[in-house]
């Protein structure tokens, strides 16, 4: 397999920023022949290193206006069946099994801080299995750019 260039580096920025962006246009934003542009991409899907096209959704809009993340530490034994559980809960954006301080990190999303509050405490932490949560309410948000680059 190849390695990665530069070229693939700024293709790939280009498209966290923007998927929906056409060939074309990429290829004249990057400076980059048409054909190879679309090649690169191409070889970026088969390598997996593309995995798929997808939209972010602006869940404010939707009235999701509160976010928080709540960290969750389960019993060993229980861990498939608390994660099981966990996924069935529709506020949940992401979970993540860390090293730490939690066994399990989650993101939530809900139209208010009570909502996701009541969903860590009340149901996450009811849950069979779960023997302690902490809920952290988030207060403000930013996206920094993403900027791939080759590792050294």
């Amino acid at each position: 397999m190849s390695k990665l260039d530069e070229i693939d580096m700024k293709i790939l920025s280009a498209l966290y920023s923007d998927a929906s962006i056409s060939v074309p246009k990429l290829s004249k934003q990057l400076g980059i022949n048409l054909s190879v542009t679309y090649s690169r991409i191409k070889r970026l899907q088969r390598r997996g290193i593309i995995e798929k096209f997808t939209i972010l959704v602006n869940e404010d809009k939707l009235g999701l206006n509160a976010s928080a993340m709540a960290g969750i530490n389960i019993d060993p034994k229980q861990r498939e069946t608390v994660v099981a559980e966990l996924e069935k809960l529709e506020s949940i954006r992401l979970m993540r099994e860390i090293t730490g301080r939690f066994d399990l990190w989650i993101n939530l999303r809900g139209q208010t801080l009570d909502e996701l509050h009541k969903t860590v405490y009340d149901v996450v932490g009811r849950m069979p299995g779960v023997s302690s949560v902490e809920i952290f309410m988030e207060v403000s948000r930013k996206v920094p750019a993403v900027k791939f680059r080759l590792a050294d």
